[in-house]
């Protein structure tokens, strides 16, 4: 094979696992609030979901990410942790959907996010690792999970018709575990390290990566950001059925059409604007998401949902992958893998499970106490913007560093 059509090859195979791992969560993420909602579980249950799944994350990034860098192939790990996950899976959904106590539910699917806490941070350190022009290539791969959620979405609002059935989590099993069979026929990615002590082999000695300024300041933004926008699955698609919307998981899925317009962009901005602005302007760009929210909240508008969920995809994009990018390219090769997890460690586990216990509370004040959906979202949104200020105040960068 030449050069080219291997290089292109390689990306189309990247591509397609990343289109796997987004429809996964894709099918359930967006619509589980209101799945549990249908079967008459309470904001209690929405919480513990959550807070299992945080907790959860909070475990195998690091460790996982540790085995890759020093020991086994990133691909034979992926695939082993992606078929686990997806067995969880349909054993929670099985549960949920039967006569069992939800408890089983919330057991299941803290195993299944147990086993697969790492796939994002592993995977996109597995494609990095291959890729020749990280900047430029990277975030077309990307675009692979993007369309998965997407259309993940749209086959459960349109095809499926399942916003609130168990379906959704049997459809998320079997691309999964697809994923995961996938995954070995990747090519082998090794790690480039031996573990030197206990702390090696459990990948702590990431957390030396906090004692550069700026790095330090992106991971902490990171988890502070992780707060509010924990609501955005809990609570976002209740708020669409408070205002009449049916077909919630292809409402949501708007927001993946953002993502992949910004993504496309991406290298652009990146080539065009210091890093610092581009993430500070990302989290204007959060705030304002909430804003409008907020305005529909007050209104009774669900336009104004939409508007704010097109939002969404900037925000994560612009945020999220340029963070990856950048981790990827300013850590050393032996420490990338618990770079990426250490990333996803604070980001998806320690910030989430922080949100989703403190955004429960202030929903119910709002809801209970009778000021409503849109005090709820301006709050957030005003969080959001103190986050802002921090960052701008506490990154240096660069002014040429793009």
């Amino acid at each position: 094979m030449q050069p080219d059509s291997r290089s292109a090859g390689l990306k189309w195979a990247f591509a397609s696992m990343y289109l796997l791992l987004g429809m996964s969560p894709g099918f359930y993420q967006p619509v589980i609030s209101h799945v549990l909602a249908s079967l008459q579980l309470g904001s209690e249950w929405v919480e513990r979901v959550f807070v299992g799944a945080s907790m959860a994350g909070m475990v195998t990034p690091l460790i996982i990410g540790a085995l890759a860098d020093m020991r086994f192939s990133a691909q034979r790990i992926y695939g082993v942790i992606s078929i686990l996950s997806g067995c969880f899976l349909i054993l929670a959904f099985y549960l949920l959907g039967s006569e069992a106590s939800p408890w089983w539910f919330v057991v299941m699917f803290f195993m299944s996010k147990l086993a697969g806490g790492a796939m994002w941070s592993l995977l996109a350190s597995l494609t990095m690792s291959n890729l020749g022009n990280i900047k430029g290539e990277f975030p077309l791969v990307r675009l692979g999970a993007t369309a998965g959620w997407m259309s993940a979405g749209w086959i459960l609002s349109y095809i499926l018709v399942a916003d609130d059935s168990v379906l959704c989590g049997y459809m998320a099993a079997i691309v999964r575990i697809s994923g995961g069979i996938l995954a070995f026929f990747l090519p082998d990615t090794p790690g480039r390290g031996t573990p030197a002590n206990w702390k090696a082999l459990f990948g702590l000695g990431a957390f030396k990566l906090m004692r550069n300024r700026d790095q330090r300041t992106y991971f902490v933004c990171s988890i502070l950001l992780a707060i509010p926008t924990a609501a955005f699955f809990m609570h976002t698609p209740l708020l669409l059925g408070h205002l009449g919307v049916e077909r919630v998981a292809a409402a949501m899925s708007i927001s993946q059409v953002s993502e992949v317009l910004s993504i496309l962009f991406l290298v652009a901005f990146l080539n065009r604007f210091p890093v610092k602005y581009v993430l500070l302007g990302t989290l204007v760009i959060a705030a304002a998401r909430y804003g409008f929210f907020a305005v529909a909240g007050w209104s009774e508008s669900a336009v104004w949902v939409i508007v704010g969920i097109a939002l969404h995809g900037l925000t994560f994009t612009l945020f999220v992958i340029i963070g990856q990018m950048f981790l990827h390219l300013c850590v050393a090769a032996e420490m990338r893998n618990q770079a990426q997890g250490l990333l996803t460690l604070l980001r998806s586990a320690v910030g989430t499970l922080v949100g989703v216990v403190l955004v429960r509370r202030l929903n119910d004040w709002a809801l209970d106490s009778g000021v409503g959906w849109g005090v709820y979202w301006a709050i957030l949104a005003s969080a959001i913007l103190l986050i802002a200020l921090w960052f701008g105040l506490s990154y240096r960068g660069l002014e040429n560093d793009t």
